[in-house]
């Protein structure tokens, strides 16, 4: 074998090492001096240890390249000397950790002004993380003695960069002591408040997207964090801050400016949002669209957000009705005077997480601003707007699905006591009445799908809304039958007018009904098995024989298991590396198991076929000693005739049939193919030896005279002398056309 005489090449850089003066750069330039980095190799770590080494790799990551340079390896050098101060090579992270000239040149990037180089920022950025991962106490120790630490990473919170920096210290710190020692430190420097604060339409877009991105995944870490310490008897003082109502008025305050700011609206939603998630467990039996359960939550929201959010629904009310100006849009299909816009559409998403809450107050302020009949306005109005569709959606499901409100404590009720509570009439839900009632849902259904079908009876297109008006149409029939609220339901259902009602009811089975069962049919042509003898496989449409025998072996493939092997060796063949002689052994588990009993009627071509069998095969003869050399070399001469076909393109029938000429044969193979459905007859002159000569071309398969070979194959001459033989000569081909 190869690696017996160890041919294994040596690095270039071991040979760059062994010179005095070699230089930094001349290492980088090597392509595998990051491989040779990662693979410890000893001469090369010991190189890059050195002091001026290090300082060197830092000052590639923190100083910007020369604008002169060729911007295609402008930041070859920066990159390079990232990718090995990351290499996760312990000494390498000792000397970083520990030196403090090293660490204050790496700190001296963020003294740089706004805005930040961002391909430099993420080298920074991820030199420092890396640090603050394997060696916590001494970044973190080094970090509290900058006294300007936070500041400068409010200053360039803009740079993507350096906010991953900002969450790398709550998520790399997995000791619980260490980690809420920062926790502890940053509420100090007080990070929360000075994000919020970012959050203002004075600021640009940038800083509010990052300044809210960092809040929201802030409260995230920090409800994973309190899931999994569940015992610890510290809060995390950061989400204790910002769930604060006077934090949550500062940021509704600078939102609600005297300019409305879509930015700076829709970062401070993204927030109240990530505020207002909990963990539920699935509604049972319900629409997949609906949101979870209303109880079993994991999280529990504070009531001074929601208090402070509901004493701002009415500038949140106003936003729906006058959103921040936009240039009027034009579509495929028309004008848009104003758009949806961002803004609102994160406003209805704020209304549907608080429904969620199913909070007395929060209800009673919607029902008197009347906001979920504006969110149906729009359903409408948009017509094509699939994002407000499924939030209008959601927002309906949640209503039809909220727990009824006791009166007397306005605290929520279970199923059991719901049913009580309506009989006693100690119970209400006022949301739900508002949606049937006030904002007339079912009328609006009905006329907007009436208004439907006559637009496609025109001749027109079907309204992009249709398919969550089903939805939503679904989820009321639903809530009727067995919904948590389907006394309620029924009774506001039977208090509509008759007209109306009647209207419904046809509708139910007529129209909805259709579209339902349109809906459950598969897009394309498939064969389903079922339990049911009442519905039989179309096997004319998926182009499977009516016999019922094809039609049971069929079902019974379907119905048969995966081996146990299907998994492992799904689009890598073993067989193919395998020896011959283990390939009989493969297991088929249940796969072996399926009859596939075909009601063909062959017997007459089986017969013929084994009786052509008994009398053309020969029995091999071991002992033969009058057996052909088959490693003999033999010449093969075709005839003029011959030659000009080959020459002119003939097929290989046609040539077998001229030799077959030549020999006294008389035998077309082309015919005996054609007749070969009726008959199955191999007429040879005489019987095939089984001998197998794998030398002779395949021309001799057709019955070529086996007594030349080489150029002879080619010409009607002599055999040409001994020494030339295998080469063809093309010399006759000229006058042969």
């Amino acid at each position: 074998m190869f690696w017996k005489f160890d041919l294994h090449s040596s690095s270039h850089i071991d040979t760059l090492l062994e010179r005095d003066d070699v230089t930094l750069k001349e290492l980088m330039d090597e392509e595998d001096v990051l491989q040779e980095c990662k693979a410890q190799n000893r001469k090369l770590i010991e190189f890059l240890l050195k002091s001026e080494c290090l300082e060197d790799l830092v000052s590639f990551i923190i100083e910007e390249p020369p604008q002169d340079m060729d911007e295609k390896i402008r930041y070859k050098y920066p990159n390079i000397s990232c990718e090995l101060l990351t290499s996760d090579v312990s000494q390498i992270n000792d000397r970083l950790g520990e030196e403090e000239s090293l660490l204050m040149k790496l700190y001296g990037f963020l003294l740089n002004e706004s805005p930040l180089n961002p391909l430099l920022a993420s080298f920074f950025s991820k030199v420092l993380s890396i640090l603050i991962s394997r060696k916590p106490e001494q970044i973190v120790d080094f970090l509290k003695r900058k006294h300007d630490f936070v500041d400068l990473i409010i200053k360039h919170i803009g740079t993507s960069a350096i906010m991953d920096l900002l969450l790398r210290l709550l998520t790399c710190i997995e000791p619980p002591q260490p980690r809420q020692e920062v926790l502890n430190w940053l509420n100090e420097e007080r990070i929360i408040q000075r994000l919020v604060e970012i959050v203002h339409p004075s600021q640009d877009e940038d800083r509010h997207s990052n300044a809210s991105q960092s809040l929201c995944e802030i409260i995230r870490l920090s409800r994973d964090q309190m899931l999994q310490v569940q015992n610890s008897s510290e809060p995390d003082p950061l989400l204790a801050s910002l769930e604060k109502q006077e934090i949550i008025e500062q940021l509704l305050s600078n939102i609600f400016h005297k300019e409305k700011n879509e930015s700076a609206i829709v970062s401070a939603i993204q927030i109240l949002l990530t505020l207002l998630e909990t963990r539920r467990q699935t509604f049972e039996g319900h629409i997949e669209i609906c949101p979870p359960g209303m109880s079993n939550s994991t999280y529990s929201v504070n009531k001074s957000v929601l208090e402070a959010i509901r004493a701002r629904l009415s500038a949140f009310h106003e936003l729906l009705l006058e959103p921040p100006k936009k240039s009027v849009m034009k579509t495929t299909w028309g004008v848009l005077d104003p758009p949806v816009g961002n803004t609102r559409l994160n406003v209805i998403r704020l209304i549907s997480s608080l429904l969620q809450t199913n909070t007395s107050s929060v209800n009673q302020e919607l029902i008197e601003l009347n906001s979920i009949g504006v969110i149906l306005d729009m359903f409408f109005k948009y017509t094509w707007n699939n994002f407000l569709h499924t939030q209008v959606e959601i927002c309906v499901a949640l209503i039809l699905a909220s727990p009824l409100e006791s009166a007397e404590n306005g605290t929520l009720t279970d199923r059991d006591s719901t049913d009580n509570l309506l009989l006693k009439g100690q119970g209400d839900n006022l949301l739900l009445k508002h949606l049937f009632l006030k904002c007339q849902l079912i009328e609006r259904i009905l006329d907007a799908w009436e208004m439907n079908e006559k637009k496609q009876a025109e001749g027109g297109r079907r309204n992009g809304y249709m398919g969550h008006l089903t939805r939503i149409a679904n989820c009321i029939v639903h809530s009727t039958d067995k919904g948590p609220n389907s006394t309620l339901v029924q009774q506001l259902i039977k208090e509509l007018p008759e007209e109306v009602r009647e209207r419904w009811e046809t509708f139910c089975t007529s129209s909805l009904g259709e579209t339902n069962k349109r809906n459950t049919v598969d897009l394309v042509t498939t064969c389903h098995i079922h339990s049911s003898s009442d519905d039989e496989i179309d096997f004319k449409e998926t182009g499977f024989s009516q016999d019922s025998s094809l039609q049971q072996a069929f079902s019974d493939y379907q119905m048969q298991q995966m081996t146990s092997n299907f998994i492992d060796q799904f689009g890598f063949n073993d067989e193919k590396f395998a020896d011959q002689d283990d390939i009989g052994n493969v297991s088929f588990d249940r796969v072996s198991d399926i009859n596939f009993t075909l009601n063909t009627n062959e017997s007459g071509n089986i017969a013929l076929f084994e009786a052509c069998c008994k009398e053309r095969i020969q029995q091999f003869d071991d002992g033969g000693s009058d057996e052909e050399d088959i490693w003999e070399e033999k010449h093969i001469a075709f005839t003029p005739e011959s030659q000009r076909r080959s020459s002119s393109g003939s097929t290989d029938s046609e040539e077998s049939t001229d030799s077959e000429e030549e020999d006294g044969t008389k035998q077309d193979l082309f015919e005996s193919h054609t007749n070969a459905e009726d008959k199955m007859e191999v007429d040879l002159s005489e019987p095939p030896n089984w001998s197998a000569n794998f030398d002779v071309p395949m021309e001799t398969a057709h019955g070529a005279n086996l007594d030349s070979v080489g150029s002879d194959v080619w010409s009607t001459e002599e055999p040409m002398p001994a020494k030339e033989t295998g080469w063809a000569s093309f010399s006759e081909f000229a006058s042969s056309l």
